[in-house]
């Protein structure tokens, strides 16, 4: 499960009012939730781009902090399908930035490098051997 900053200043609830109707819109219906360190996420089991086999959408809220975009896109083995579904590999790649620069407000490269931040800054608490 990834979790995903807002842009400065801006608040998740700001950006997107209804997770759950803004991950059918990208998705498809959702079809129940699953709960993620107390959170409660919505679950998509059939998603209508045949890339995906399951995608979880949902808010992380913390108290200390801004609520966070929480997501796991899990996707097929490329070997399992058949040509035409490889078509639709182009369009999941879209699905996915679109998705969470709407929610986010930031694009690919602000992602990756918000998330080499975090990254690095957990290795300053890992004590040397």
């Amino acid at each position: 499960m990834r979790e995903y900053k807002m842009r400065r200043g801006e608040q998740l609830s700001e950006r997107v009012p209804d997770v759950e109707s803004f991950t059918e819109e990208y998705f498809g219906p959702v079809t129940g939730t699953e709960e993620h360190e107390g959170d409660e996420l919505y679950v998509v089991e059939e998603p209508t781009n045949p890339i995906f086999e399951r995608v979880v959408a949902g808010t992380a809220r913390y108290s200390s902090k801004k609520d966070r975009l929480a997501v796991e896109f899990e996707e097929r083995d490329p070997t399992e399908l058949d040509p035409d579904q490889l078509d639709a590999a182009e369009e999941a790649v879209s699905l996915k930035n679109d998705f969470l620069k709407e929610a986010t407000g930031r694009d690919a490269k602000a992602r990756r490098d918000s998330m080499k931040r975090d990254a690095e800054g957990d290795t300053d608490d890992v004590p040397e051997a």
